[in-house]
């Protein structure tokens, strides 16, 4: 059976850049506090950063939900956006369907899912176009 997690929910604010960000500083805030250790901290906030920023820049925001177990920390990313037409094509480096307002910021390079497989143990993205996006990631700590 399964130990029972810790859980935080963090709502992400879409269209705001300024927010962005604020769930994977405040997870890494928590984590420090639970004392994992920093890569396991480092590799979930870059993944969690890259997640809001996809939710803020296509999905006008969503939900983040943390799991923590004693052994890994389980990120579910969900939001109520445009869904993904092509998943696989979107996991490629440098793909990317962010407007060129949003490529002027400096956010948008094609390098959102590719990190968060990167840096996570386990990557699961489901998404239906007009429906939406749940990524779920889990960080085994170390």
């Amino acid at each position: 059976m399964e130990e029972e997690a810790l859980h935080f929910h963090f709502d992400v604010d879409g269209n705001n850049f300024a927010s962005a960000g604020e769930a994977s500083v405040q997870v890494k805030r928590l984590l420090r506090q639970m004392g994992f250790s920093p890569d396991t901290i480092r590799r979930i906030s870059i993944a969690m950063y890259e997640g809001e920023i996809n939710m803020v820049i296509h999905a006008h925001g969503g939900d983040a939900d943390v799991y923590v177990y004693p052994d890994k920390i389980r990120v579910v990313l969900s939001d109520t956006g445009p869904g993904i037409k092509d998943v696989s094509l979107a996991m490629q480096e440098g793909y990317s369907t962010a407007p060129d307002n949003i490529r002027s910021l400096g956010f948008g390079a094609g390098m959102g899912l590719p990190n968060m497989k990167r840096y996570s143990d386990k990557l699961e993205v489901r998404s239906t176009v007009g429906v939406g996006t749940v990524i779920e990631m889990e960080f085994i700590s170390a």
